[in-house]
């Protein structure tokens, strides 16, 4: 039984590249769609928002030197074309997803209207918001806590290749140890990258949780949505 009614769940573009150097690793986006697959299943209503480092990882090198909002509108195109692949698979898959793009492109995907996407929710679609928050200068964590807040989301599970906050770099320290749960004030205290500063105040000012978690380890995504103890709790 899913303890969460509706999440965010915040998707990092490098994580569908799998082994890959960039782009869409087809098994990869197969095996997370799944697994979203399962969460809706157990009757809860997801939201997504995905970043575009894959895609943009191919051109970084043509962006040196770029205006900083000409390589944000870039990094915001290759979001929406993460979320039309995710989108995609998840039709294959049998699901219904709607992507909703906070930069106006009609002719590709529609525009997000905050009323409609909580139709769609509603009705046990998978909302995909594309394009950020539709500005330069914030990421797509800062979307993610935002969509987050205004669908009224119950969490943010930021799925990482990390399995939860650690007191240090797991991969450097043999001694660091996972936070099961941890308080926003804490982690801020302690220098714990969580998130960006500004999606990490807007969650803490929303009283809004953030549950970070490893979405390379199989059924990860499941047991957070059914409230085990997987990954690290941010709360206020």
């Amino acid at each position: 039984m899913a303890r969460y009614r509706r999440i965010l769940l915040k998707l990092s573009g490098e994580a569908l590249m799998g082994d890959d150097a960039f782009g869409i690793n087809r098994a990869t986006i197969v095996r997370m769609v799944r697994e979203v697959q399962e969460v809706t299943q157990l009757g809860c209503e997801v939201a997504v928002v995905i970043g575009g480092g894959n895609i943009f990882r191919g051109v970084a090198g043509g962006s040196v030197g770029m205006d900083r909002a000409t390589a944000d509108y870039m990094g915001m195109l290759a979001t929406v074309m993460n979320s039309l692949a995710l989108a995609d698979t998840m039709r294959q898959e049998g699901m219904t997803a709607r992507v909703m793009s906070a930069i106006s492109i009609e002719q590709v995907v529609e525009p997000y209207v905050r009323p409609k996407a909580l139709q769609y929710l509603e009705e046990g679609k998978v909302v995909i918001f594309a394009a950020g928050t539709g500005n330069p200068f914030f990421t797509t964590d800062t979307a993610a806590a935002l969509r987050g807040a205004e669908i009224g989301a119950e969490i943010v599970l930021k799925a990482t290749k990390v399995d939860g906050v650690y007191s240090a770099d797991p991969k450097k320290d043999s001694l660091a140890t996972r936070y099961s749960t941890i308080s926003f004030d804490e982690a801020i205290s302690r220098n714990l990258q969580v998130m960006d500063a500004t999606a990490f105040a807007l969650c803490r000012d929303q009283n809004l949780p953030i549950k970070v978690f490893s979405i390379f380890k199989a059924g990860a995504l499941k047991r957070v949505v059914q409230g085990e103890d997987e990954g690290t709790l941010v709360h206020v």
